[in-house]
């Protein structure tokens, strides 16, 4: 996507969509990164951490501390972190990876 959008097949509102609540936890309780964002270059990207599983709420929960994902990491309901990286700047976002949480 980023190369799409570096040759002018797409353009900066088509890759910059990320969900309003994602930038707020972004700029909020994200954890910034030497990075600068792949879009528009500014120093405003930011690491965010959802946890998704049984009895946590459906939009998942954003881990806003390391303490709190020790917390999750005791459980011993399979779940499972997305870590997404966001700019505040341009509201880009993409999925960085993916890990197992709990038991």
């Amino acid at each position: 996507m980023i190369a799409e959008y570096r040759k002018g097949r797409l353009r900066q509102d088509q890759v910059c969509d990320a969900h309003p609540e994602l930038i707020r936890a972004a700029r909020n309780v994200g954890t910034p990164t030497d990075t600068p964002c792949p879009i528009c270059d500014e120093r405003e990207l930011k690491l965010v951490t959802y946890v998704f599983g049984r009895r946590l709420p459906a939009h998942g929960r954003c881990v806003s501390s390391a303490e709190e994902m020790r917390a999750l990491n005791r459980r011993r309901d399979e779940l499972t972190a997305y870590v997404v990286e966001a700019c505040v700047s341009c509201h880009w976002h993409h999925l960085r990876k993916v890990l197992p949480v709990g038991r």
